[in-house]
């Protein structure tokens, strides 16, 4: 157990501690008129989030949790199609940032300052629980029972995370030092296990197979290195280029994952769909 200012610390909060200083510096060299949130759930490269739109349907009216919101490119985009959001980060700059995001585009959500693995909201309070890119930050069993606890009965809770198996992006996140935490742990398929012991109807989709030679393009022929700029945040804003490419392989690796489903494991990402049982 180590100390902070003389207090000594679990584990778990030592962890906070860092990530909140990590996400705090990076929400500091944004400007909210950069940040894509049409794109970021629309664009071809956004496979996740438009695997997740899918499912959710129709959102105006409902209560969502936007927990571990960063910039905000889900709060706001959940906000513009008439929901009621709450906003949720244990980063007070990323939150300053997603209500400078809100008004850029003319809508209104409420902000909670709040770790995953201790929300602090009400019981059965939000029709939808979305964590985007969230936990494998976290604590992932006291995050999901935070879920299910903050739901609704009949509630859904939809999320995507990177994949740990492909030796490839092994590789690359040792390379993306600057732009990762030490704490992150990608998720293993085996990990749906704590999804299933939760909720009902899971379902699951994996991205990003042979359409990684995107990355492999950015590092080999472009010369971007993975540390000085974030491969996921530049698939968004580059879309338009990179969509011709993107559809073509991505027609293989749906044309792979359906004869040999094995293979989806070595995506790198991972969406999840679940439902509290009423």
């Amino acid at each position: 157990m180590q100390s902070y200012d003389g207090v000594s610390l679990t584990e778990s909060q030592n962890r906070n501690i860092r990530e909140e200083a990590f996400h705090n510096e990076w929400a500091e060299s944004l400007d909210a008129a950069n940040v894509p949130v049409d794109a970021a759930w629309t664009a071809a490269t956004c496979p996740e989030h438009r695997w997740i739109r899918e499912r959710l349907g129709e959102l105006r009216g409902k209560r969502i949790l936007d927990l571990g919101c960063g910039a905000g490119e889900g709060a706001v985009w959940f906000a513009k199609q008439g929901a009621e959001v709450v906003a949720c980060d244990l980063s007070p700059k990323f939150l300053e940032l997603v209500q400078a995001l809100a008004s850029v585009h003319s809508t209104t959500l409420v902000t909670h300052v709040a770790d995953a693995d201790s929300i602090g909201l009400d019981a059965d309070s939000f029709d939808i629980v979305y964590a985007g890119n969230l936990l494998h930050h976290v604590d992932i069993a006291r995050t999901l029972d935070q879920i299910y606890y903050v739901l609704k009965p009949g509630g859904i809770l939809v999320s995507w995370d990177p994949l740990k198996h492909n030796p490839l992006i092994k590789i690359y996140r040792r390379m993306a030092t600057e732009v990762r935490t030490i704490d992150e742990h990608p998720l293993s398929v085996a990990q749906l296990s704590e999804f299933r012991k939760r909720f009902s109807n899971v379902q699951y989709d994996c991205f990003w197979f042979c359409t990684l030679w995107i990355f492999m393009r950015f590092f080999l022929i472009e010369r971007v290195h993975p540390s000085k700029e974030r491969y996921w945040k530049k698939i968004i804003h580059e879309h338009e280029r990179l969509t011709p490419i993107f559809n073509r392989l991505d027609r293989v690796d749906r044309w792979l994952f359906r004869k040999v489903p094995y293979l989806k494991r070595f995506g790198w990402t991972i969406a999840v769909y679940a439902v509290k049982a009423g």
